[in-house]
């Protein structure tokens, strides 16, 4: 069977986790986690991704990554396979620690957004090593609810601000919604078979952007998006002058050039669904 390849465009979320090969533990001790966090630091700056939530366990880890840039494949190729170079050599063995190729759910954001981050926090009561995500230091909880400093790379604003936009009501806030979410199932049960959590329009919207349908009747299909050498946004609206130019070049950006409406209105300070209702003919 071919190889699928990821649905990789701008400004995308995921949720991609990654397990150790036959079960076995891919972090051995607190150096092992540290180490795994410093390639995560390198990858993310050098392929321009955000880190939303993250959680550490001892088979597996758990990642809500934004990619700023089209580079998940890339990037994680880098993460998982520099980190077993690293851990073979640490522990003096030999072969792949990962099971397989690493799994990235698309997420749309807001709510599915929320609910994801709140899954990989929780991750540690459910495998009943605690009864209280503040208890356990190898997640993203503690830095965003302010128990401790969070680091700089950690990007905490866009899911505190789904809650106030007052710093420490937000984080009232978030504790609570996590607390409330313990027992509840989890919310990639209700992915879509193409991988990607989110509303009907959401889904919708993008297998309209990869041009190409996801079957329902396979699990393991994840549609492509490569995005070689494509004119950034400042480029494409260089020299628009008017409403009429500007209508024009999101066109462009989003039926050729395949950009998110959420990049797009974000570069122009527009509503996102605005965006898409120019992309098609409606203003």
């Amino acid at each position: 069977m071919t190889r699928s390849l990821r649905i990789e465009f701008p400004g995308a979320v995921y949720h991609i986790t990654s397990r150790g090969n036959a079960k076995k533990n891919i972090f051995r001790t607190d150096k092992d986690r540290n180490q795994f966090l410093f390639f995560l630091v390198k990858i993310m700056k050098k392929r321009n991704w955000r880190c939303h939530a993250y959680c550490l366990m001892s088979n597996h880890y758990h990642l809500v990554i934004e990619t700023i840039d089209p580079t998940l494949s890339k990037g994680m190729q880098d993460l998982n396979g520099n980190y077993t170079q690293w851990f073979n050599a640490e522990h003096d063995i030999v072969g792949h620690i990962f099971q397989g190729r690493f799994k990235a759910f698309l997420i749309e954001e807001h709510f599915y957004l929320l609910n994801v981050v709140r899954y990989v926090v929780l991750n540690p009561i459910r495998a009943n090593m605690t009864s209280d995500p503040a208890d356990y230091p190898w997640s993203s909880y503690r830095a965003t609810v302010g128990i401790e400093k969070a680091p700089p790379w950690l990007a905490t604003k866009k899911i505190l601000e789904q809650f106030s936009h007052k710093k420490s009501q937000a984080k009232q806030q978030y504790k609570k919604f996590v607390l409330d979410g313990i027992g509840l199932p989890s919310p990639m049960d209700e992915a879509s078979k193409g991988g990607i959590l989110g509303s009907t329009q959401f889904v919708d919207e993008i297998r309209d952007k990869v041009g190409a349908k996801i079957s329902e009747q396979d699990d393991d299909i994840i549609l492509a998006q490569r995005l070689v050498g494509r004119p950034t946004l400042v480029q494409v609206f260089d020299g628009v002058k008017n409403r009429e130019e500007r209508d024009a070049a999101i066109m462009l950006a989003l039926n050729h050039l395949l950009y998110s409406s959420v990049v797009v209105g974000r570069f122009l300070h527009l509503h996102s669904s605005t965006v898409r209702g120019i992309a098609k003919g409606k203003k």
